[in-house]
């Protein structure tokens, strides 16, 4: 066997570690995605082979490569304004709910992966601004949280290459939300980076010390987890979200089966959750 393969005692010992550690779930057959994104610590942390790396994670003692394996496996480059249609229906729905609120409006990205989500977010609103001058005297934060501290530190720097920035931003955001920042790269503007903090959080664990939120976007995460882990998760979500709040989650996911305390709203694009 090569010292990149993983046998299946190791694979499902690996499988196990991973749900128990953050909740994801691997199929039976997704050897080759614990190879693509583990292979690289095998000289980082002077192992010779996958199998070998993979016993050293599973020691208490390992702290950091513990850390390290847990970021490689949950680290995932996102798009801009994935999919249109929630930043429209932000845009022509929700923020109009809001614009004339008397304290800050408090949004959650809660996985904000290398920052796309928040920033778009942020962007969303800044545009809706620019429409209607004198909404939201009080402010808008956008929070964005992940589980990996690599993605954490990548998002507050707010530098993106080319090859990010093709990804969902039309020329005109770049043009202007964007700066040039180091090596060629743009960075978000400081009018949209003071608009977005992060902080880092595991969904797994509680949410007490999050506050409360008017819009919470989870989307594309659940795909990641066991039933049982969605439906803690949006229990979760659920505390957080002020009376009437909203939810987005991902194109191919949805709250069947696993919470009775959310509205489907259906809108043109687009489904949006409501906490009853």
């Amino acid at each position: 066997m090569s010292a990149r393969e993983l046998d299946e005692k190791s694979y499902h010992q690996f499988r196990t570690f991973l749900e128990q550690q953050c909740g994801i779930v691997l199929g039976e057959k997704k050897q080759y995605l614990v190879k693509s994104r583990l292979a690289p610590l095998m000289g980082k942390f002077d192992v010779s082979s996958l199998g070998e790396l993979v016993t050293r994670t599973l020691s208490p003692v390992e702290r950091q490569l513990r850390a390290a394996v847990i970021d490689a496996m949950t680290t995932n480059e996102t798009l801009w304004f994935r999919d249109d249609y929630p930043f429209k229906l932000l845009q022509n729905k929700l923020l109009p709910d809001f614009a004339n609120r008397q304290t800050p409006v408090k949004i959650w990205s809660a996985a904000s992966s290398s920052g796309q989500e928040p920033y778009s977010i942020a962007m969303s609103v800044l545009e809706y601004q620019q429409r209607n001058p004198g909404a939201f005297m009080r402010g808008v934060q956008v929070i964005g949280t992940d589980i990996s501290s690599t993605m954490l530190e990548h998002c507050k720097y707010g530098h993106y290459d080319s090859l990010a920035l093709a990804r969902g931003l039309s020329a005109e955001r770049k043009r202007q939300f964007f700066e040039n920042g180091d090596n060629g790269m743009l960075k978000v503007k400081d009018q949209v980076k003071k608009m977005v903090s992060f902080r880092p959080l595991n969904l797994l664990n509680s949410y007490s010390l999050m506050g409360r939120f008017d819009i919470v976007f989870c989307r594309n995460v659940l795909i990641y987890f066991s039933p049982e882990i969605k439906a803690q998760i949006i229990s979760q979500i659920h505390g957080t979200l002020n009376k009437g709040g909203y939810l987005f989650l991902g194109a191919s996911e949805s709250l069947s089966g696993l919470s009775d305390n959310f509205n489907m709203l259906r809108c043109n694009p687009g489904i949006v959750y409501q906490k009853k």
